[in-house]
């Protein structure tokens, strides 16, 4: 099997340029990562998916490069999953595997909501569909104190506080949503030079910003992001770490009622948040297997 070369390009899609990381030919692998994170950080599966014959693709999500932060502000899950879909079509794909984590996530269910024609397969990690999060912002404690980040980022000072000490903030975050796991600081200082781009920060918080203000929702988008909620009706398999500090496992339960074709939930007993990275072996085999079923 020959050896395939990682390669940079960029492409239009919904109004915005999107650079990205591709690996391999074949079918296409849509990679779409969160929070904080980078296309990078997705290395174990360019080398595994690429090798069995895919297309391997993770773009810097909205915001997340200089050339992709949108001149109206706008971060909320709608757009999201369009510039998902789009993504698709631009890379000359009339469908794809999509494959999210965190805030990728979210982009790829809503994605899979709104053009299910362009999905083939669905799947997701670290962040469950449903009302299950907004249900444990009221009624969970214990996700209430893990999810502290995401209201403390709806303060005007909080790029000040995340960007100090050489962005010491997100290193103490990926420590506690993945306890335990000695990462690469290749992978963390990835993360930080993208997030230290001239506008990058803002954009990342701004995701944050349209969860709870409406007045950072476009109207546009507005028919969508209601529906958002609403059954699934591709094939999925979601990925969770027993362990992730960020949130809870607890919060799958009842997700399945969302997924009309199917969902397969697999709890990796030892790890966290950014389980692809942490146990690249077992999420790597699990989509794998997913795929052939």
């Amino acid at each position: 099997m020959s050896e395939q070369t990682l390669t940079q390009d960029s492409v239009s899609a919904n109004g915005l340029e999107f650079h990205y990381l591709s690996q391999g030919n074949g079918p296409l692998l849509l990679c779409l990562h969160g929070f904080p994170d980078c296309p990078q950080t997705f290395g174990a599966q360019f080398e595994y998916f690429s090798a069995l014959g895919y297309r391997v693709v993770a773009p810097y999500m909205r915001g997340y490069h200089p050339a992709t932060i949108p001149a109206d502000g706008c971060y909320q899950t709608a757009a999201l999953g369009h510039d998902a879909s789009a993504l698709i079509d631009a890379l000359g794909y009339e469908h794809a595997i999509v494959y999210g984590h965190d805030w990728g996530t979210a982009a790829a269910q809503a994605a899979a909501l709104f053009a299910p024609e362009k999905v083939s397969r669905l799947i997701t990690s670290a962040v469950p569909y449903g009302t299950a999060m907004f249900d444990a912002f009221i009624s969970n404690a214990e996700q209430q104190r893990r999810s502290w980040y995401m209201f403390y980022f709806q303060l005007p000072f909080a790029e000040a506080a995340v960007s100090l000490n050489e962005y010491a903030f997100i290193r103490r975050l990926w420590q506690d949503w993945s306890p335990g796991w000695e990462f690469p600081e290749s992978s963390l200082q990835a993360v930080i030079s993208t997030l230290a781009e001239p506008g990058v920060l803002t954009a990342a918080l701004g995701y944050y910003r349209a969860l709870f203000e409406p007045a950072q929702q476009a109207a546009r988008y507005a028919t969508d992001q209601d529906r958002i909620g609403e059954p699934i009706t591709v094939p999925a398999l979601h990925l969770h770490g027993a362990l992730d500090g960020c949130i809870g496992s607890e919060l799958l339960e009842g997700m399945e009622q969302f997924f009309s074709a199917g969902l397969t939930i697999d709890v990796l007993p030892a790890a966290g948040h950014f389980l692809h990275q942490e146990d690249p072996a077992h999420v790597n085999a699990a989509i794998a297997a997913f795929l052939e079923s």
